[in-house]
């Protein structure tokens, strides 16, 4: 047996904050019954600006989408956990990584990662301008 655990039976994050959670349906689904990527994408940007809503007070708006892996399909019925972990705290911008988990509603209980991204998010005015991060400097948790 492996010490490491089978890409379709995963242990959660510990070090990551569950931000999201919701089951794809019927209508967010391609013509193979898989959920579109992106409709994926959308629910990854909605959970990926939890963490970083709690730093900007106030507007902000995704400026890059650094990386995005889409690892297994994601069917009509999963339950999807999305968890977050802050990167990096720029001066006007803050930088997440998003992992998303599934489980299949045939096998609950047992989770597979089925994607995982790094997204920026970047403060902004009432004119869509960056703008400072309310109280912080920049720096890098990791």
């Amino acid at each position: 047996m492996s010490a490491n655990p089978s890409p379709l039976n995963v242990h959660l994050p510990t070090d990551e904050e569950l931000v999201l959670k919701v089951i794809p349906m019927p209508a967010d689904s391609n013509a193979n019954g898989d959920i579109f990527g992106g409709w994926v994408m959308a629910q990854v940007d909605l959970a990926g600006s939890v963490i970083p809503a709690r730093y900007t007070q106030g507007r902000m708006a995704t400026v890059a989408v650094n990386e995005f892996i889409f690892k297994q399909p994601v069917r009509v019925g999963d339950i999807l956990s999305f968890f977050s972990k802050l990167v990096r705290i720029g001066r006007t911008s803050i930088t997440v990584k998003v992992e998303v988990y599934a489980e299949r509603s045939s096998n609950q209980g047992h989770y597979i990662k089925v994607t995982q991204a790094s997204v920026t998010y970047v403060a902004i005015d009432e004119e869509g301008r960056p703008r400072p991060i309310p109280g912080q400097l920049p720096q890098n948790p990791e």
